[in-house]
């Protein structure tokens, strides 16, 4: 019997998927999707700095 293979506590955070070309209509929405997706990726950015200080030897 092998042990089974825990999923790892603290994964590297994975970048949000970027809108597709199509997605923005450029009719100046309130909530557009390149908005949301700067957003979000702001987001992504503290939790990949925070996790880089919880990893220090993780490679890019």
């Amino acid at each position: 019997m092998s042990p089974d293979v825990l999923p790892d506590p603290d994964p590297r955070p994975q970048p949000p998927e970027a809108p597709g070309p199509n997605e923005c209509c450029g009719s100046g929405c309130p909530l557009c999707v390149l908005d949301l997706y700067a957003d979000e990726l702001a987001q992504y950015r503290q939790r990949l700095g925070a996790w880089k200080q919880r990893h220090p030897d993780a490679t890019e």
